[in-house]
């Protein structure tokens, strides 16, 4: 009988210490055998918190780190997420690296190992669909707090995105605020492959991935707290993934603040006519990740 696959996740992070220790609690409780944490930031209080603890490696990313692995700092994020997760695939002992945000929760209907071994040995990556969380503030605190997770919309849906999110809709892509081309596990031992955020490439080229998982859903909790998701908003518009959504970009960067809260409130609120409609399209999915409890069971020093 063949050896189930191992498999483990590697983040570059940058969050509170809740967030973190909510992330690698989920990850270790679904059967990660290693969580790699790249604080972006050295000094980072969450790093001290969480290095030493069975089946997490801390890695500081100070300027001996970057130095030692390609020269200097990476100047964006984004590169210096395909750094850190291209050095664990070419360093871990295991068959499969997930690479994931620390705002971003797997949600499997089937052991993760399982999925993995299901797939045919030529194939590289396996992709997972991204569900975004929606707001809703009558939930208690969990960390990262939702329940309700939409889909993104079928091809050539205009009109429906019209019909859910109104005279925003159209600024969207698919209906989602963030990605839909998900994230994903890699394969470990490949000669050249370099992991990137939402795939991966070969001297250049692009990896196949093949569909999503059917069993497999990353439920991402991109813009579910109205306060935080304000106080990246700027970053988001100037360098982050905003950036690539023209049409919302120039309408955000050109948004008085009240307007600013009706979007929000018209694309990301749990509200229940936008629940039933998307119910109704079979782009709704509820699910409650309990983290609070998980973070309790795992790390309970951390209170």
């Amino acid at each position: 009988m063949a050896r189930a696959p191992r498999w483990g996740v590697a983040t570059t992070v940058q969050a509170s210490p809740a967030q973190v220790a909510a992330f690698a609690a989920h990850y270790l409780d679904l059967g990660a055998h290693r969580i790699w944490l790249h604080f972006d930031n050295p000094d980072d209080p969450a790093a001290d918190l969480l290095a030493g603890r069975d089946g997490i490696t801390v890695t500081r990313c100070d300027a001996a780190y970057w130095q030692e692995l390609c020269g200097k700092r990476p100047d964006t994020h984004q590169e210096r997420q395909i750094k850190n997760v291209t050095r664990i695939l070419r360093k871990a002992r295991l068959d499969w690296i997930g690479h994931f945000d620390v705002d971003e929760f797997l949600l499997a209907a089937v052991p993760v190992a399982e999925a993995l071994a299901d797939l045919p040995a030529d194939r590289l990556i396996l992709r997972v669909e991204p569900w975004e969380a929606l707001h809703d503030p009558a939930l208690p605190d969990d960390i990262f707090t939702a329940r309700a997770f939409r889909r993104q919309l079928p091809d050539e849906s205009a009109h429906l995105a019209s019909r859910l999110y109104g005279r925003f809709g159209p600024l969207l892509d698919r209906g989602m605020l963030s990605h839909t081309v998900g994230k994903c596990f890699f394969r470990t031992g490949v000669k050249d492959m370099v992991g990137r955020i939402h795939g991966a490439r070969i001297r250049g080229e692009p990896v196949f991935g093949g569909r999503f998982h059917p069993d497999l859903a990353l439920l991402h909790f991109h813009a579910q707290d109205p306060l935080s998701w304000k106080g990246r908003l700027a970053y988001r518009l100037e360098r982050g993934a905003y950036q690539y959504r023209p049409d919302m970009q120039r309408w955000l960067l050109g948004a008085t603040p009240d307007q600013v809260d009706a979007f929000y409130t018209a694309i990301q609120t749990a509200r229940p006519d936008l629940l039933r409609d998307l119910a109704a399209q079979g782009l709704l999915r509820e699910a409650d990740l309990g983290l609070r409890a998980k973070v309790a069971a795992r790390f309970p020093d951390l209170g």
